[in-house]
């Protein structure tokens, strides 16, 4: 790829005018870092067959800014985002450190894409990073920075900068390197949450301190690790005090305790938009199956009371929880599952089950009981239901056939 060592004043002007626009809007753009952060986690890599696949999946769920590799760290991750630039036509991002090897081999990976690419360039600011990992000085750092900006800058149009362990950095030196990137070319300046350490009110912050610096010249995003079990509400700080960008992952998977999850953020901002004010452009309804596809491709599962996307998410057992929702669904459910793609919701029956939910299980059936029948199939069910993780259809009838003294079988469709 030729470098442009020469970039126009109109191109600059238009830059600066969607730089502006993107952050004064109310839009939150997701940048998806699934088969990058999330495939680094144990027993979650991708082959680029895979990475192609789920790709596909993420374009459809209308995700803005799709990381599909750390082009340096291997040759099937090079071709992994060769592969996924070149087949859709949506912007992918590069991830590369702060070295001219890495900025290189991130801008041939990014060639020939299909649409105007970004390269995602990296380097540690925090003063525990530069004391051990570096071994450098803040006036080495913010200098590294620049430069590697400057040299993305002549291979694409896009660049963003992340400022490692951002969230353990002194605010006046990361406002300082933030600034030092954004003169050097830097569209996008990421301040991560890279250990998971920080919590809600002082990150937002922190952030919004970075945003108040930045003003309108750079996108300010946020990239949050769940090693607290924050990852989700320290993005949610974060844009609530100026950033327009969050990283995220399907699933949350991702380093360590994983990284924000994409559907938890998406779904926060669309349910509490009344609160919030703020939006995204993902296409709610492709969560679910963009969730079991990623599921299907690594073979790792969530937790069943995973919020979205587990199975347990829109499944009800308490009595008194199945009476409310019988009588009025948004009783006990905030989100309609059909608007993240889950396709109905789920009454399971087990010890905790009330008579209204029993009766309901029974119509669909087909199976008719009168009140005093009812009452003694109720009693003999939770007799049968203490000892059980649930109750199947085919023992529902068999139980019903003893108490109505008929003979209830399966309905042939």
């Amino acid at each position: 790829m030729d470098t442009r060592t020469i970039i126009n004043l109109p191109y600059l002007n238009r830059r600066a005018r969607l730089i502006r626009m993107a952050t004064t809007s109310s839009k939150v753009f997701i940048f998806d870092t699934t088969l990058r952060d999330g495939e680094q986690a144990p027993g979650c890599s991708m082959t680029t067959t895979e990475k192609v696949r789920m790709a596909g999946k993420l374009a459809e769920l209308g995700v803005d800014i799709m990381e599909a590799g750390f082009p340096i760290a291997s040759t099937g991750d090079f071709e992994a985002v060769q592969a996924v630039c070149r087949s859709l036509p949506v912007k992918v991002a590069a991830l590369a450190r702060c070295t001219a090897l890495d900025i290189e081999r991130a801008a041939q990976a990014l060639d020939k894409a299909k649409s105007p690419p970004r390269i995602h360039t990296f380097l540690a600011t925090s003063d525990i990073h530069l004391k051990y990992k570096l071994k450098k000085t803040r006036a080495q750092v913010l200098e590294d920075a620049a430069k590697a900006v400057e040299l993305a800058r002549k291979y694409v149009d896009d660049v963003e900068f992340s400022a490692e362990d951002g969230g353990r950095t002194e605010v006046g030196y990361l406002i300082d390197v933030s600034r030092a990137v954004v003169k050097a070319g830097a569209g996008t300046v990421n301040i991560p949450d890279t250990v998971g350490y920080a919590v809600p009110e002082d990150y937002g912050k922190l952030i919004g301190e970075v945003a108040k610096a930045l003003g309108s010249s750079a996108v300010v995003s946020v990239h949050c690790h769940n090693d607290l079990g924050l990852a989700v509400a320290n993005s949610l700080a974060a844009v609530q005090n100026g950033a327009r960008q969050v990283e995220c992952t399907v699933n949350g998977i991702g380093e360590r305790a994983g990284n924000c999850s994409l559907e938890e953020i998406v779904m926060v901002l669309a349910t509490r938009r009344d609160r919030i004010g703020l939006e995204t452009g993902i296409k709610t309804t492709e969560l679910y199956p963009a969730s079991q596809l990623l599921t299907e491709i690594i073979g790792v599962a969530v937790q069943p009371n995973k919020a979205i996307v587990g199975s347990n998410a829109f499944a009800h057992e308490a009595g008194i929880h199945q009476d409310g929702f019988l009588k009025e669904r948004t009783t006990y459910e905030i989100i309609d599952p059909k608007t993240v793609g889950v396709p109905e919701s789920k009454l399971v029956l087990g010890k905790h089950s009330g008579r209204h939910a029993l009766r309901a299980r029974c119509d669909e059936l087909g199976i008719t009981l009168d009140k005093a029948q009812l009452d003694e199939f109720y009693t003999r069910f939770v007799a049968l239901a203490d000892g059980k993780k649930g109750i199947l259809d085919d023992e529902i009838r068999k139980l019903a056939s003893e108490v109505s003294g008929n003979n209830i079988s399966r309905k042939i469709a």
